[in-house]
Order: C-alpha cells, then structure tokens, then sequence
C-alpha cells in the first residue's frame, strides 16, 4: 500500500512538471510570436482612394518575419510581408482576376523609406495597450516640421530589430499606434487586441498563385 502511494505520487509529480515545462516553453515561444488587431483609417481625407481605405487590418508575427494584412470591403485584399533577416518586404495584392506580388530589397526599401523620412523623441510617458506597457515618442516629419503626431510601442515582446524595414529604425520594440506610408496613401494604424498563438510559416510565403511584378506594375493597381 505505501509502495503504491509512493508511484502515485511520483506520477503526478511527474505530469506537474511535464505541464509546468510545457507552459513555460509557450510563454517563452509565444513572446515574439502571435497575432495583433489593429484598427485602421487613412490619413489623408482628400486622398482619391481615401473612402476605399481600410478600416483594420492583422498584424502576424513570428520573430524576424512578419505579415501586415488589410482588406477593404472584402474584395480589394493587400498585405506587406516583411523578412528581417534577408533584408526583404513583400507586398502583395488581390482583387478581382488580379494577382500580384512585388519583392524589395535593402536598396528598395532605403529609398522608399525616403518618402516619409521621421524625427523621433523619445519621452518618458507611458500607457496600456492591448495590455502592454507602450512607450510614447514624438513624430516629426523631416520633410514638413509642421507635420507632428505621437506614437507608441512596446518592449515587452522583444523583437528589438522589427523596425529595421521601416521609417521607425530607431525604435527598439513593437510599434502599436502609429503612422505609416505606402503605396503613396499614409495611414495610421492602433492596436486593438493581441492574441498569443502559433503562426506558420506559411504565412509570410508568396502563394504560388501570385504573379511577380515591379513595383510601377503594382502601383498602377492601386492608381487605377
């Protein structure tokens, strides 16, 4: 009777710390990886493709890549699909019968970076979002000091190159309200809700079905 109580209770013993080791491995694997909602508007209201605009769009992050996707009334479907590693962005456009991809490099993404050159001042003040701790900046565009707006990120997803494709280099976390431009159309995005989950690889892969193109060929997707 004592033997047996004793196996009993290594048993559970061991099932306690297989499923403690098991949560611990989701925690540590689920920091810099995930899905955020964020909501989404444009910027400019006299933009011709301002009321086409879309009104949220998913955030999905698995470490050194990331895939931003918004549609706009179901139909008109574009994501940026960003690798930091090999130094790539990907955007990618559905609708109708039209399937398109452009890949930039390093050299693309510098100079299309150029278009919304940005000051940033750090500041001490802090807030909750999506129920993170968010660091605000103080956003000046170098091109119109005029132009001014605040915007937030995190630290406590790790992630501390994740801007290095974008104006916000210098930010060392998660960025989750904030503006951005591309494609000619600025838009400010703010995040809504956060969910830790796997993401798969696939996600940040081109579809077969995509056809690859420059990117004037793109833009006159979006101009027309």
């Amino acid at each position: 009777m004592f033997t047996k109580k004793i196996i009993v209770r290594s048993f559970l013993l061991l099932v306690a710390v297989i499923v403690s080791s098991c949560k611990q491995s989701e925690t540590a694997a689920s920091d810099e990886e995930g899905i955020i909602e964020f909501s989404a508007a444009a910027v400019d209201e006299k933009h011709p493709l301002y009321g086409l605009a879309p009104n949220s769009a998913t955030l999905k992050y698995k470490k050194e890549k990331f895939a931003l996707e918004m549609s706009s009334m179901g139909m008109f479907n574009t994501s940026i699909i960003g690798d930091i590693k090999a130094k790539t962005v990907t955007q990618t456009v559905k609708f109708l019968d039209i399937r398109q991809a452009c890949v930039e490099n390093e050299k693309d993404i510098v100079a299309d970076n150029l278009n919304f050159v940005l000051k940033i001042e750090e500041t001490n003040e802090t807030k909750k979002i999506i129920g993170l701790k968010a660091h605000k900046i103080k956003v000046t565009m170098a091109n119109d000091p005029t132009v001014t707006f605040d915007a937030w990120y995190t630290k406590e997803l790790g992630m501390e190159d994740c801007n290095s494709l974008n104006p916000y280099a210098q930010i060392k976390g998660v960025l989750l309200d904030y503006r951005v431009k591309k494609m000619g159309m600025e838009m400010h995005f703010v995040a809504t809700s956060r969910k830790q989950v796997e993401v798969s690889e696939t996600t940040f892969e081109i579809p077969s079905s995509m056809k690859l193109v420059c990117k004037e060929e793109l833009a006159k997707v979006f101009s027309n």
